[in-house]
């Protein structure tokens, strides 16, 4: 259950967080616009990294 608990609480915070992440990045007049591009790649694949920690690292947030 707690597993479950975290799945969900990953899956619901990350995109607020990267949608926050974007707002920031279009508004940035020192990057360019490959870099934009980049953090917005980077953004997505790293969204990941919470959910694959907990089911394969056997990790928890708590």
């Amino acid at each position: 259950m707690k597993l479950l608990f975290e799945i969900l609480l990953s899956i619901l915070l990350h995109p607020i967080a990267m949608i926050l992440m974007w707002i920031n990045v279009v508004g940035r007049g020192d990057l360019t616009t490959f870099q934009k591009v980049i953090w917005f790649v980077v953004s997505i694949i790293w969204g990941l990294g919470p959910i694959l920690y907990l089911l394969v690292a056997d990790g928890s947030l708590w």
